[in-house]
């Protein structure tokens, strides 16, 4: 799979981690995928429920890397 871009967050907590993950997924454009590192404990509940709340195609997750489709609506 094509990865536009990716970031490790590490052990951020996932509200931090939400709120950044949210702008730099706005400089992709649809259907380009991110590459998400993040740790944290919350993280394999929260990054999938962000991604269907936002629109976004969570097309792989092998906590703690998680794959984000970036949606037509950004």
């Amino acid at each position: 799979m094509s990865v536009a871009d990716e970031w490790d967050a590490g052990d951020m907590g996932c509200g931090e981690v939400i709120i950044l993950l949210r702008m730099r997924m706005r400089k992709l454009s649809p259907g380009e995928v991110f590459k998400l590192t993040a740790s944290d404990q919350g993280a394999p509940t929260d990054i999938p429920a962000w991604c269907r709340l936002t629109g976004r195609s969570l097309l792989r997750a092998e906590h703690p890397d998680y794959w984000i489709e970036q949606s037509q609506r950004g």
